[in-house]
């Protein structure tokens, strides 16, 4: 039962990790249908950025990891302006190669500025374990969690309750409408893409919480599973996205856990194929009906 426990926190822990880059997918998809599948480079970005903030620019963990949130943010935003923005009344297959071609660019720009070796990460957080009863939980994994559900919280409050997320709701509902009642589509979508890379600097720290690492390839993998995250829970679906990644980190701890760590990764590809099989809207997610 204590194994069982300890592996559900580990799997809580890498399932908030998806759970953020998840909610990344989901925004921008729920508002121009566009997987931008270059979001987990961001986070690759991210990560390189607090390696070289707290090694070359001797600064505090917790300023490397405000770096990494400005540097996602803004890389973020540029990518929207330059590579998807003159796209946008493409047909969405070309944004979808593009957004392939910006994740190849970005892992080979890492490859060629910082190397392929992976790099070392100092710790971000040295506070030590937080005992429970006869249980040592890390408080790496208590921050990891917690983190997770409050900016799951942030983004709820941000699209329901503010001006600038019933833009976005409208948007997402019809662009042209939402055009003709005055809403300025360019900023909302580009509003989209700055929160949506912000979270992804958050979980390029949280990620280097866990795994203390960087290397140019390290979002690609991350990004899938992400993607598969935000697909279990319903794709646009913000409580949707959360689940999935939890989901989604549990099942690949307890396949570790039972000495099939080479299964992981199939398993969870297994599992984005049973969910677009028997429900591809997602356990949270809702029919979308095209106009043709």
């Amino acid at each position: 039962m204590m194994t069982f426990i300890y592996q559900l926190i580990n799997g809580l822990q890498v399932g908030s990790i998806y759970a953020l880059v998840a909610l990344g997918y989901s925004m921008v998809y729920g508002i121009i249908m566009l997987l931008n599948f270059a979001h987990g480079d961001v986070i690759m970005i991210g990560a390189y950025t607090i390696w070289i903030s707290i090694t070359a620019m001797g600064l505090h963990p917790v300023l490397a990891v405000l770096m990494a949130v400005v540097i996602c943010t803004l890389l973020g935003m540029f990518i929207e302006k330059v590579a998807y923005t003159p796209l946008r009344k493409s047909p969405r297959i070309s944004l979808l190669i593009t957004a392939i071609g910006v994740s190849m660019l970005l892992q080979n720009l890492a490859q060629i500025v910082f190397g392929a070796n992976a790099q070392t990460i100092p710790s971000i957080v040295t506070a030590p374990n937080i005992t429970v009863g006869s249980m040592q939980v890390s408080v790496t994994a208590v921050i990891t969690i917690v983190v997770s559900i409050l900016s799951m919280l942030g983004l709820t409050f941000l699209v329901q309750k503010t001006k600038m997320g019933k833009a976005m709701r409208a948007v997402s509902e019809d662009t042209e409408a939402a055009q003709l009642m005055g809403i300025h589509v360019n900023h909302t979508i580009s509003f989209t893409f700055a929160i949506g890379s912000a979270l992804a600097g958050i979980g390029a720290a949280l990620y280097c919480c866990a795994y203390p690492q960087a290397t140019p390839t390290m979002g690609s993998m991350l990004g899938l599973k992400a993607f598969v995250a935000a697909v279990l829970g319903g794709i646009g679906s913000i409580p949707g996205a959360m689940i999935g990644g939890f989901v989604i980190g549990i099942a690949e701890a307890l396949v570790k856990a039972a000495g099939l760590s080479v299964w992981a990764d199939g398993v969870v590809f297994a599992i984005l194929i049973v969910v677009l099989l028997f429900k591809p809207t997602g356990l949270l997610g809702r029919t979308m009906n095209e106009k043709v």
